[in-house]
């Protein structure tokens, strides 16, 4: 570990002397780089630098002590060894978690794309359900959120709906909620009470910048259309909807939730990006490690990952076992307890791996 972290200091050094290169100066992609590479460390190396201070003067401490033959002086020394000792293990502790390695997404805002899945009307409705719970969330949180695409359902809820939510660490908190979600509830239609299992599915998408994926002009097909509300009908004559295929993936996108062209175009690019941006990450991660999977889940939009029970007010977070009665509160946006747990979780399991 201390190797680490003398690793980080140097780094983080030669960081400061990179910032102030010229260069560098003039380079903003460069500086934005570096500058945020050095700010990621800089928490770690303040600890590492005041551990090692403390290990210094307990070092000198245990000098005086032995070569010293004043006696007020070795006194002195020897509570100032008291006092400085049961400091060392908390700091190590400490410096164990900042070494956990941050995911590089975790800063950025989401994309989030809400789909019904099995079960029809009810999976809408609950897709739609899914939707208020993090449009409470989020507003919670003190985020903004946009809607860029939806498609109602003719019984209300949503086949369809992708948004946009704008916060610092949006991404750390709403990355967990990828994956399928199951329903159990009787639904309004259900007159003998029988209780029906739907489910809907959350795909989360970390916002990525123009200089993280390169898509050029000439790879994108534009198809304009007049925007359709539920069931197909047309509710604008104007040909402000747009569609995106980036032609290498075959990737579609299309947006029209704005009266605007130019800003449908705006919007869908951003989830354009987004969506090729999560490919290129998928596919390094599988070259790096194809057996190594997260504690918490392998992130597979298919995996069952979470259960809302309705008669028994009962939600169940599958990949970590945690069962809470507070169904109730959860639909309201209340899902800090589940999410903290699966970050205790995730880092547990970091940290594990630093061991190894």
């Amino acid at each position: 570990m201390l190797e680490k972290l003398q690793h980080m200091e140097d780094r983080y050094n030669q960081l400061t002397d990179l910032l102030m290169d010229p260069e560098v100066i003039n380079d903003s992609n460069k500086l934005r780089q570096y500058s945020k590479e050095q700010a990621d460390i800089q928490p770690v190396v303040e600890k590492y630098r005041e551990y090692k201070d403390i290990k210094q003067q307990i070092e000198d401490a245990k000098t005086m002590i032995s070569e010293e033959s004043d006696k007020d002086v070795i006194d002195m020394a020897k509570e100032e060894l008291e006092e400085l000792e049961p400091q060392v293990e908390p700091l190590e502790e400490e410096m164990k978690f900042l070494l956990i390695p941050k995911d590089p997404n975790d800063d950025k805002n989401v994309i989030m794309e809400i789909r019904g899945a099995a079960g029809g009307d009810e999976a809408a409705l609950f897709a739609g359900d899914l939707y208020r719970l993090y449009s409470r969330y989020a507003e919670s949180q003190g985020w903004k959120l946009e809607v860029i695409e939806a498609h109602e359902a003719e019984v209300g809820g949503y086949k369809e709906i992708i948004i946009m939510i704008n916060g610092n660490g949006a991404y750390s908190r709403f990355k967990f909620e990828n994956g399928a979600h199951r329903v159990q509830r009787v639904p309004d239609t259900e007159s003998g009470g029988r209780i029906h299992t739907s489910t809907a599915t959350v795909a989360v998408l970390p916002e990525a910048e123009e200089v993280e994926v390169e898509i050029h002009d000439n790879d994108i097909r534009v198809d304009t259309f007049t925007s359709s509300g539920p069931g197909g009908q047309s509710v604008n004559t104007t040909m402000s909807a747009v569609r995106l295929t980036h032609e290498p993936t075959g990737v579609v996108v299309s947006c029209q939730d704005e009266k605007s062209q130019i800003k449908n175009k705006e919007k869908a690019m951003k989830v354009l990006r987004a969506r090729i941006y999560e490919m290129e990450q998928a596919k390094a991660q599988e070259e790096l490690d194809e057996n190594r999977k997260s504690a918490v889940g392998t992130g597979d939009r298919s995996e069952r990952i979470r259960t809302y029970n309705y008669p028994q007010n009962r939600v169940t977070d599958h990949r970590i076992n945690l069962t809470i009665n507070k169904l109730d509160q959860v639909m309201e946006g209340k899902i800090d307890e589940i999410i903290d747990a699966l970050l205790i979780e995730e880092q547990t399991a970091k940290l594990d791996e630093l061991g190894d």
